[in-house]
């Protein structure tokens, strides 16, 4: 990577132990670093994890999210779903632009939880699934328009404080990847 891109060994130790500790690269001692691997069974546990924990910020917020947070949250549902419109036309092309505004919908969701650790917890989950998502966006194994009414109904939910199905619809969109 030095020779390459150039810099310091340092940096680059420092950038790849940062990445190792967000789960995208796996350490091995003597041996260096290797991207993480994207089993079925890493796939399995981010989601499961992911699940719990964006529908338990979810719920917080849901009691915390004053008019701001519905705002936030509104807006960035408008942004993804379009960006999901866009995407569905030209998938590889809009990938990377369709990825970010999902994780800024997704963080939009918890960011009235009033927990800086759940929130940075839900941002590394999203982060180690990227690759995951990112892959099956590429090879069409993502309903679009399905994603853009599921999270749509939970928005609704999330800004009738109904915390019960907004939980539930969350859960259920997240998951749904496992049966992809």
């Amino acid at each position: 990577l030095r020779q390459r891109y150039g810099g310091s060994a340092h940096s680059f130790r420092e950038a790849l132990t940062q990445l190792a500790s967000e789960g995208l690269v796996e350490a091995n001692a003597q041996r260096g670093f290797r991207v993480a691997s994207a089993t079925q069974t890493d796939l399995e546990d981010i989601t499961r994890l992911r699940a719990e924990i964006e529908t338990l910020g979810l719920q917080w917020a849901i009691k915390h999210g004053d008019l701001r947070w519905e705002s936030e949250v509104v807006a960035a549902y408008h942004t993804y779903s379009r960006l999901c419109a866009q995407a569905q036309a030209d998938r590889a092309a809009h990938a990377i632009e369709w990825d970010e505004a999902g994780r800024q919908f997704h963080a939009a969701l918890v960011s009235a939880c009033r927990s800086p650790r759940l929130i940075e917890f839900q941002d590394r989950l999203f982060t180690q699934s990227r690759r995951f998502r990112y892959a099956a966006l590429v090879e069409g194994r993502i309903d679009l328009s399905a994603e853009t009414r599921d999270l749509g109904a939970v928005v609704e939910a999330a800004i009738a404080r109904d915390d019960i199905s907004a939980r539930r619809l969350l859960s259920e969109q997240i998951l749904g990847v496992l049966s992809r």
